[in-house]
């Protein structure tokens, strides 16, 4: 299982990439390899604000559904739009062609309360 350092990650699984007053999320290669196939994203809208913990999309994988919940609070800039036609790359790529959404960070003081990679690894 992969768990890079550099990342911030969730007890809910998703992984934060954090450049300056931006992130990328996505959800972590533990995450992706229990739901299997993943076969679509229902992504939000770009301008979409969201808060610590809301909803902001659904993973679809052959057997599930899955909800996406934000690890930090922020507005929605970008979309991952390669995933509407290729979702594998979240089960191939998690943290690099697999992330879903890129925010603009609101709090910046909710990235020290996420989970270390460490602190991931003792947990799954």
């Amino acid at each position: 299982m992969d768990i890079p350092d550099e990342l911030f990650y969730t007890l809910d699984h998703e992984w934060v990439k954090a450049n300056g007053g931006f992130a990328e999320v996505g959800i972590t290669d533990y995450a992706q390899s229990e739901l299997g196939d993943i076969v679509f994203i229902e992504f939000p809208r770009i301008g979409d604000i969201y808060e610590k913990g809301d909803v902001f999309g659904t993973i679809e994988a052959v057997k599930t559904v899955a909800d996406l919940y934000m690890p930090i609070s922020g507005k929605v800039t970008e979309i991952n739009n390669l995933l509407e036609s290729e979702p594998e790359n979240i089960n191939n790529k998690p943290y690099s062609k697999g992330w879903i959404i890129k925010v603009e960070i609101s709090k910046a003081d909710e990235l020290s309360k996420l989970l270390s990679s460490k602190d991931y690894r003792e947990t799954v």
